[in-house]
């Protein structure tokens, strides 16, 4: 195999023909690119056979399944993926239009060693990408990605005899079946479903409906122009379609899914978009009533709460907070033997006995149904309001060039170390402690904290601030910590901001 060329110019004779990656698109755990500006299908065919040798050199039964989501072009560049694949000599089983966690689960339904799932997830229209695994429940993680990598762009991609192709039916019924098990809902409960037009359209109004719950459809029709907005229910435009949806038809509560599916957004009755580290909270509250003593796994832009709420102590909750990044969660959470793992992002991680560890957005629709189901006499705000209250801002995302950001990130956690190390304080409080397992969560005495960190899948920063005492503290945090990073020229605009 020969190298493929880093510079992507479409509509020329060397883009039809030669493979063409933008080395960037491999990322910390998922590989992303713009398309057509950032790869070719000559370039996933590429790919397809760098990970054929990936699974060859680590000694992986060369079985794959393979999907796609709900996109114009997600086919085509699956096709050309498994071109790669079968070249490598792999046997592909293609599980045809899928979210991530179906084929997740068509690895388990159909005992096969490894995934590979074509979708750009949450990011908008022109992205695309791949998800990948070669160990249940986990997805790669940065050695893998480092490795896969290394073997694309260096060319080291080989050939072998043995490739073949079957498409597999039936995996999506017998994935809403293992969704749905044998339960029905005995309170009555009426869901607005928001799905964007995403590929969630193709699944949860008819999970929802299998279960019991009274369906209030909210852009359920498949649309790969997103019409209306970009399915993420991590974006105040989704959060408060969403709201409004609830306050118009009197819902229980709405459940809002991204792209691909393995995240889900949570609006209680009152319209409150609750932030999933919150609702995790709320969850982790419930399962820990059944299940005394657990572990709970939270991402470091996560709510302290895991870690200081009276209720999960008094059932002998342990915290443990990690590094954000679906691959990461899955693996601590294998690791340490979690009940579950909460990433403010959306993305929900529940182990056995409550799912098989990777991260579902319909079986956390389920979950949240069932603990609805526990408490009859409780609604979603009644639950939302029983938490100690804190004041967060939303996921802010500043532009940071991926080739400059880790960079800038680790200078920024310098300067933040150094503020504690020189006893300064941080919105007129002391700060308690520095947490640099991922960028830096600055603690201050009152359990109040800041962070920034790298995005690990788009050219920004990340930060996120929560405060236990007011929304001014949370102010506070925000500008001081906003002030640090506006001493790096190199970081551009927020995507949004409070």
């Amino acid at each position: 195999m020969t190298k493929p060329l880093s510079e992507v110019t479409p509509n020329t004779w060397s883009f039809l023909r030669d493979a063409m990656i933008k080395p960037t698109g491999f990322r910390e755990y998922d590989a992303r690119w713009k398309y057509p500006e950032e790869i070719n299908l000559p370039g996933m065919t590429a790919l397809g056979l760098g990970l054929g040798t990936q699974m060859r050199k680590r000694g992986i039964e060369p079985v794959i399944a393979v999907g796609n989501d709900y996109r114009d072009y997600s086919l085509a560049i699956k096709n050309a993926l498994i071109l790669g694949l079968m070249q490598a000599g792999i046997q592909v089983k293609d599980i045809g239009p899928a979210l991530s966690p179906m084929a997740y689960f068509a690895q388990f339904h159909l005992d096969v060693p490894a995934v590979a799932m074509v979708t750009a997830s949450h990011n908008p229209n022109g992205w695309t990408g791949v998800k990948m695994g070669f160990e249940r429940p986990l997805t790669h993680g940065p050695d893998e990605m480092a490795e896969l990598r290394d073997i694309v762009l260096n060319g080291e991609g080989q050939p072998a005899p043995g490739g073949s192709y079957e498409f597999v039916e039936g995996v999506k019924e017998a994935y809403l079946d293992d969704l749905a098990g044998d339960f029905k809902m005995s309170r009555p409960l009426k869901v607005v479903c928001a799905t964007g037009n995403g590929t969630a359209s193709a699944f949860a109004p008819e999970l929802f409906k299998r279960i019991g719950v009274e369906v209030v459809e909210s852009h359920n029709e498949l649309d790969y122009t997103f019409p209306h907005y970009n399915p993420n229910p991590e974006a105040m435009e989704m959060l408060h379609d969403m709201s409004a949806s609830v306050k118009a038809s009197g819902a229980d509560l709405a459940l809002g899914f991204d792209g691909d599916g393995d995240r889900c957004g949570v609006v209680d009755d009152e319209g409150e978009e609750i932030f999933a580290d919150k609702v995790g909270v709320i969850m982790a509250r419930d399962l820990s009533k059944i299940y005394p003593n657990a572990t709970f796994v939270a991402d470091v832009k996560s709510t302290g709460l895991f870690a200081s709420d009276p209720e999960l102590k008094k059932n002998g909750v342990t915290a443990d907070y990690w590094k954000t990044g679906h691959s990461h969660m899955k693996r601590r959470v294998k690791e340490i033997g979690a009940l579950a793992g909460f990433e403010k992002s959306g993305h929900y991680f529940l182990a056995e006995p409550v799912g098989r560890g990777y991260d579902c957005g319909m079986r956390v629709a389920v979950e949240v149904c069932k603990m609805l189901d526990r408490n009859p006499d409780m609604s979603m705000s009644d639950l939302r309001k029983a938490l100690p209250k804190t004041w967060a801002t939303p996921t802010m995302s500043p532009y940071c060039a991926d080739t400059e950001k880790y960079q800038v990130l680790d200078r920024l956690v310098q300067k933040l170390v150094a503020k504690h190390e020189a006893g300064e304080q941080l919105a007129g409080r002391a700060i308690k402690e520095v947490v640099t397992v991922n960028g830096a969560r600055v603690i201050l005495d009152n359990g109040s904290w800041g962070l920034v960190r790298a995005s690990s899948n788009t050219p920004n920063l990340v930060v996120v601030c929560e405060s236990s005492d007011s929304e001014e503290e949370m102010r506070a945090i925000f500008a001081d910590i906003d002030a640090v990073i506006r001493t790096e020229p190199l970081v551009g605009e927020y995507d949004q901001t409070i």
